[in-house]
């Protein structure tokens, strides 16, 4: 089975937000949770569009000089963006190498710091975050 049928559910599978960007700061993927979270942008119909679209000038620029650093060196992979009380989540850039360590995009990573509440091997309904 191809590669990328596996990758392709592993990021339809995350509860969190994943936006996928090329170099050129084109969207080229969106995960059902960004689909949702940023339905009253587009949703779906972002894809294919830029990025900054749908951020601020300030923002725009902190992109930018994030995928800078990216660009200027292989081990320049990661960056702490903000977080969010309101979420209790932490966001960070992350860059997407290819096999030779080019960067080819990056990425927004939500991770949450909400403690699971569920017991160990607990077999249950997957639950949606409360965000979406």
């Amino acid at each position: 089975m191809d590669i990328n049928v596996f990758f392709k559910s592993l990021i339809d599978s995350d509860d969190a937000p994943v936006v996928i960007c090329d170099t050129e700061h084109t969207i080229v993927y969106m995960n059902p949770a960004s689909v949702r979270r940023y339905e009253r942008f587009g949703g779906a119909a972002l894809v294919g569009r830029s990025i900054f679209d749908c951020h601020n000038p300030s923002s725009t620029e902190k992109i930018k000089m994030v995928t800078g650093w990216f660009m200027a060196d292989k081990s320049h992979n990661s960056v702490f963006t903000f977080h969010s009380d309101k979420e209790n989540k932490d966001v960070y850039m992350k860059a997407l190498r290819d096999e030779n360590g080019e960067l080819i995009g990056y990425y927004e990573k939500h991770e949450f710091r909400t403690p699971e509440s569920s017991e160990r091997y607990e077999l249950k309904q997957e639950r949606k975050s409360s965000w979406i």
